[in-house]
C-alpha cells in the first residue's frame, strides 16, 4: 500500500487559487487512480475530483468544473489539485484517495483504501 501526505492548503480570499499536493510513498503512483475528496464541518466526505491509474480518465463534481483540475505525476509519486476561483462554498479538509489499477474514476469513499490525513482550504469572502 501507498502513504499519502497533503499539502498546500490556507486562506484564501475568494476567487483566489490554490493547488493541493499529494505525496505518495512506499509504493509507486502508477498502478492507483487518486481522487480527492472534502468535508466541511458538520457534512459527510464527499468526492471532488478523480483521476485514472493511467491518467485516461477524469471526472469533476458538478460545482467545481471549470474551477478544478487534477493531475497526476508518476515520475514524481505526486499528484495535485489545482483549485481557480474559489468560493466561501469550497471550504473544506481536503484529501487525497488511492485506489490500485481503476482504469476508470469511481466517487464513494469505499472504493478507496489509502487516504492522506487532510489539509483546510478556507475561502473568505
Amino acid at each position: 500500500q501507498v502513504q499519502l501526505v497533503e499539502s498546500g492548503g490556507g486562506l484564501v480570499q475568494a476567487g483566489d487559487s490554490l493547488r493541493l499536493s499529494c505525496a505518495a510513498s512506499g509504493r509507486t503512483f502508477t498502478t492507483y487512480a487518486v481522487a480527492w475528496f472534502r468535508q466541511a464541518p458538520g457534512k459527510e466526505r464527499e468526492f471532488v475530483a478523480g483521476i485514472s491509474w493511467n491518467g485516461g480518465s477524469t471526472y469533476y463534481e458538478d460545482s467545481v468544473k471549470g474551477r478544478f483540475t487534477i493531475s497526476k505525476d508518476n515520475a514524481k509519486n505526486m499528484a495535485y489539485l489545482q483549485m481557480n476561483s474559489l468560493k466561501p462554498e469550497d471550504t473544506a479538509v481536503y484529501y487525497c484517495a488511492a485506489q490500485r489499477w481503476a482504469a476508470t474514476v469511481t466517487t464513494m469513499t469505499q472504493d478507496y483504501g489509502q487516504w492522506g490525513q487532510g489539509t483546510q482550504v478556507t475561502v473568505s469572502s
